[in-house]
């Protein structure tokens, strides 16, 4: 899981990222509100955990704009001090997916977090076949078939297309892809994603003539949408950047 933590303790950023290392996941350390909430502009995260209590923007007040701003479905959990039935009340109401009381405990807290979002990844098959309009893809043999032809596709172009295929609609930031497809300590450079995507796009045939538009936001990463084949030749869509302002 890519999972963003906000809270303004040193010791207790340098802790919890420890634990949720060991466990195999990728931590991003936030002390400030406003600071994660720039950086859900141009990052994409598994679940989210807050402090409430942090300077300038309180985790109750990121939350808010993330629900009702952004519109945002990520999973969120409270890590907090506060244990008045009152505020977890009003964190629930607000749009918390769960709650934990300081301080908390190592092997509690990482099976919560998993447990949330393996809840959004439940429809989302890991053996067997997926299929979606004229795409069937076999996880076991990693087979795409595209209206029964098998496509010729190297690992990462599979497991980058599988990505896409189970997000259609999502915004994925470069560094949600990258740790997703790459699974390394080695960086991948730009280039590399982009001429990876650029495959997948071409290979799946992923354009509005064929009802799919896998779009290159810009300064974010990419996003997989399907397209009303009667309207493209009407709203001559051709283009498959588009801005973070439009998106």
């Amino acid at each position: 899981m890519r999972i963003a933590i906000l809270e303004d303790d040193p010791s207790q950023t340098e802790l919890l990222s420890h634990w949720f290392k060991c466990a195999g996941h990728h931590p991003q350390l936030f002390d400030h509100g406003a600071r994660l909430l720039r950086a859900l502009e141009h990052e994409t995260f598994d679940v989210l955990l807050l402090d409430w209590n942090v300077p300038e923007m309180s985790g109750i007040d990121v939350l808010r704009h993330l629900r009702q701003r952004l519109q945002s479905a990520v999973p969120v959990m409270f890590s907090t001090a506060r244990a008045r039935e009152e505020d977890v009340v009003r964190a629930l109401r607000e749009g918390a997916d769960g709650y934990v009381t300081k301080p908390v405990r190592r092997q509690e807290l990482v099976a919560r977090l998993e447990s949330l979002a393996q809840r959004r990844r439940d429809t989302q098959p890991r053996t067997g076949v997926m299929e979606l309009d004229v795409f069937r893809v076999d996880l076991e043999t990693r087979i795409i078939l595209r209206n029964g032809v098998p496509l010729q596709l190297t690992a990462k172009d599979f497991d980058l297309a599988v990505l896409f295929l189970r997000n259609v609609g999502r915004l994925l930031s470069r560094g949600h892809l990258r740790e997703n497809v790459w699974v390394s300590n080695h960086p991948v450079s730009s280039r590399t994603l982009d001429t990876h995507v650029s495959r997948v796009r071409s290979k799946l045939c992923l354009v509005p003539e064929h009802g799919w538009r896998l779009l290159a936001v810009y300064g974010y990463g990419y996003r997989l949408d399907r397209v009303d084949r009667s309207s493209v030749h009407d709203r001559g869509w051709r283009a498959d950047t588009i801005s973070t302002a439009t998106a």
